[in-house]
Formats: structure tokens, C-alpha cells, sequence
């Protein structure tokens, strides 16, 4: 018989166990991607960009074709890293970049979280080819896009046939907090899912205001 104990699964995320790699949120990628609106992609990949900043998650940041085709980065996302050393690569497949996996092995985590555009060609690529090499992969659903629902949706039936867990991006930030306890984030995470949580951002801004409520008696 099975026996309850108050501890986490083993699938769940914290910040200290995975790489998280932003891949291609590019100008040029967003003009074509059409699974999701470009303004809610923008705020996700932001999101998850400063839920990574905020629990010092570590993080790769990458382009492709910067500046001869695609466009610069997100700056949802540049703000979160403005000093991050942005790999641009030539390949559609990250995990084919060298620097990629010296970067990844210099880091030493055993999972990656993937986010980018777009989800069948720049986040297929790298997520199987790290699964063919042992790591365990999350990909952040609403944090990708392409150039159909079609295509995104094939994509990551493809991954999570594989083994790669989908998520989504608020998840992704709660699943790093998971306890409103943890007092060192609480401010910083309440404050950010106030900036881009959406619905669940403008909830806590109500409580507060109202009635000076908040998660865990705060």
C-alpha cells in the first residue's frame, strides 16, 4: 500500500535542476507564427524569461541569423538578461551548435526547458537530440509558436511522444515558487505575475488592493 509523504514528485521542476534555453524569439520567426497571438507570445517568453532571473535559473539565450535575417531577441526577454552572452547560430537545430553543448556541459544539469520559434522546426530539433542523449526535457507550450495551430500542435505531439512534458509559462513560475512560504521570492514572483500573469495577475492586484490579501496569509 502506498503511503502519502509531504515532499514534491520527482518530475517537478525547482531552479537549481534544469537549463532553461530560449531559442529564436526573433522579429522575422514572429511574423509568420500564427498558433498564437504575437502580443501573448511576447509576454510568456517574458515571463519565463524573468521567472528564470528571478530563481537564478540557469539560462542559454540564442538567435539565429541575427543580424543578416531574423532580428534581435525579445526585449521582453533581453530586459530580464541585458547582459547575457546571446549565442547566434546558422543551424535550425540548436543542440547541433557547438557552443550549445559546451555551454550545456559547462552547466552540468540533467534537464532542459525549451522555449522558441518555431516549435516544429527550432524546439523539434533540440528536444529530441537531447532526449537521444539521456537529458530530461520540458517544453514550454505557449511559450513557442508556429506557423499554424497545425504545426504546432503535430510538433508537440511529436515531442511528448518522445518524452518531452509540456508546460506553460505561468506554470513554469509557479512550479519554481510552489510554496508561498518561501518569503525571499514571494514579493518579486507576486509582482511579475502582476506585470504578465494575465487574469491571475490582475486576481492578486484586486485582492491586495481590496482587501489587502495575498497567497499564504501575505
Amino acid at each position: 500500500m502506498s503511503k502519502a509523504i509531504a515532499a514534491p514528485g520527482r518530475t517537478l521542476l525547482n531552479p537549481g535542476d534544469h537549463t532553461l534555453i530560449l531559442i529564436d524569439h526573433q522579429s522575422q520567426m514572429a511574423f509568420a507564427t500564427k498558433s498564437i497571438d504575437t502580443t501573448l507570445l511576447r509576454n510568456n517568453a517574458g515571463l519565463v524569461a524573468h521567472a528564470a532571473k528571478i530563481f537564478g535559473v540557469s539560462t542559454i539565450l540564442t538567435t539565429v541569423a541575427e543580424k543578416s535575417f531574423s532580428g534581435p531577441m525579445f526585449s521582453e526577454i533581453k530586459r530580464a538578461f541585458p547582459d547575457a552572452d546571446v549565442i547566434d547560430r546558422t543551424s535550425m537545430n540548436t543542440w547541433e551548435d557547438p557552443r550549445i553543448a559546451d555551454r550545456v556541459n559547462q552547466i552540468g544539469k540533467g534537464r532542459i526547458v525549451l522555449g522558441g520559434l518555431w516549435t516544429s522546426v527550432c524546439i523539434v530539433g533540440p528536444a529530441l537530440s537531447a532526449i537521444d542523449q539521456g537529458f530530461e526535457v520540458y517544453v514550454i507550450a505557449d511559450a513557442c509558436g508556429d506557423i499554424s495551430v497545425e504545426a504546432h500542435d503535430r510538433a508537440m505531439d511529436r515531442m511528448v511522444q518522445a518524452g518531452a512534458r509540456p508546460m506553460t509559462s505561468l506554470q513554469y513560475l509557479l512550479e519554481l515558487q510552489r510554496d508561498w512560504a518561501r518569503t525571499a521570492t514571494y514579493d518579486a514572483v507576486t509582482g511579475l505575475a502582476k506585470e504578465l500573469g494575465g487574469a491571475y495577475g490582475l486576481g492578486i492586484t484586486y485582492a491586495k488592493t481590496m482587501f489587502g490579501g495575498g497567497e499564504g496569509g501575505h
